[in-house]
């Protein structure tokens, strides 16, 4: 759904899919003129207003997250290579309903309380120095390569268990993955997202059978003790959640900080306004996921009829959940296109809601907080190196994530 666009009354084909990839909330909001709910051409439907999408989201018994038992889905799959079999879509956490999502989501989210987040803090503070020195030291950097990535890649490889040495190979295979290969670069480009997956799974298993001779403590060694204290978490559950933690853990953080340096250097005021009082860092944070959501949407299936705005969305259709939309809802946040800081209240849907709620949320606050304002601090005077901004590509139909592909930046 990366191609979509407003001809008369109804969707239509964009004739650039970069033009929505540069800027996809005037598209949001034509749309959402029309009506909060709509048939895309494809047969999707399409979730585009704040009450829609939060109802949705909540409602996990009549929008289910298997989305992968959709024809709609299960037909975009084939076509782009990828097998339904594969561990990303069998036994993710984010594709399962309860009692198999609860029974995950209970295990996981012990690593991501609170407290145990807020122990982070002072090894944040230290990798954001670091990385910080070596741009001072190149006078220059590109932040998304340079910083926005390798900051949360380093935080969740470690809470996870993936040796330092071993850390640029995934997030290598984690970039390849998520990617999308140019369509004329022949077949085996086209199945490179799908070997990289492999890949990792497959270094992921063996990390996990590391860990039953030798547990150490680390979250992976916490999901293989609880599968033999008789959790019920099979090896293949094992391996796909440490993987679904190490693509969540960092993608959302790096377009949290990408997305966010850049909607900041293009309002000067309100940037100032972060430099002069560093105490609104929280809110200000909570905007910038707001103005421009690192997850733009999440996919569902509906599991009996349902009526929403006036449509009726048929039991068994693939429902696409637009946050980013929703985001920029004026009926809910007023003057929605305006970057404001201070905003409250500000209960936005970037990181959903309900029991599909990202459980990585903590951290990614934190490693915002503290990467954002240090950037500034350290740089007072960063600007752009070019005002062309690269927007990282979907692939056909995919607008679940929204990030740059680099952003260079003279300090």
């Amino acid at each position: 759904m990366s191609g979509i666009s407003i001809s008369g009354d109804g969707l239509e084909p964009m004739s650039s899919v970069h033009e929505f990839n540069d800027d996809p909330y005037p598209v949001y909001a034509r749309l959402r003129s029309i009506s909060p709910v709509q048939r895309a051409p494809a047969g999707e439907w399409m979730l585009l207003g704040y009450d829609e999408v939060a109802a949705a989201l909540h409602d996990h018994r009549r929008f289910s997250s298997r989305v992968i038992d959709t024809e709609f889905f299960q037909e975009r799959l084939r076509d782009s290579g990828m097998d339904p079999g594969d561990l990303i879509f069998t036994h993710f956490m984010l594709r399962q309903d309860p009692p198999d999502h609860t029974r995950l989501r209970g295990l996981v989210n012990k690593a991501f309380t609170p407290r145990a987040v807020e122990r982070l803090r002072a090894r944040v503070h230290q990798i954001v120095d670091e990385l910080l020195d070596t741009a001072s030291e190149h006078g220059g950097m590109d932040l998304i390569a340079d910083f926005a990535y390798p900051l949360p890649v380093t935080v969740i490889c470690e809470l996870l268990g993936v040796p330092a040495a071993d850390q640029q190979r995934v997030q290598t295979l984690i970039r390849e993955m998520l990617d999308a290969p140019d369509p004329a670069a022949g077949a085996e480009a086209a199945m490179r997202p799908r070997m990289a997956a492999l890949s990792l799974g497959g270094y992921n298993a063996e990390i996990a059978e590391a860990r039953r001779s030798a547990p150490h403590d680390d979250l992976i060694s916490g999901l293989v003790a609880a599968e033999a204290q008789g959790e019920r978490l099979s090896e293949e559950e094992v391996v796909a959640t440490s993987l679904l933690l190490l693509i969540a853990g960092h993608e959302t953080t790096a377009n949290l900080i990408g997305n966010g340096v850049l909607a900041l250097l293009r309002h000067p005021g309100q940037l100032e306004r972060l430099k002069q009082e560093p105490g609104i860092v929280r809110t200000a944070v909570e905007e910038l996921l707001r103005f421009d959501s690192p997850v733009q949407s999440v996919g569902r299936a509906a599991v009996e009829d349902v009526e929403l705005a006036g449509e009726v969305i048929r039991r068994g259709d693939l429902v696409v959940v637009c946050n980013g939309a929703a985001n920029r809802d004026p009926a809910r946040f007023a003057d929605p296109d305006r970057l404001d800081l201070a905003r409250h209240p500000n209960r936005h849907l970037a990181f959903g809601v309900g029991i599909h709620s990202c459980v990585g949320a903590p951290l990614a606050r934190l490693e915002g907080q503290i990467a954002i304002p240090g950037l500034f601090a350290r740089f007072p005077e960063i600007r752009l190196a070019s005002e062309r901004v690269v927007w990282r590509q979907g692939g056909p139909g995919d607008i679940t994530l929204r990030g740059l592909a680099a952003l260079p930046l003279e300090v």
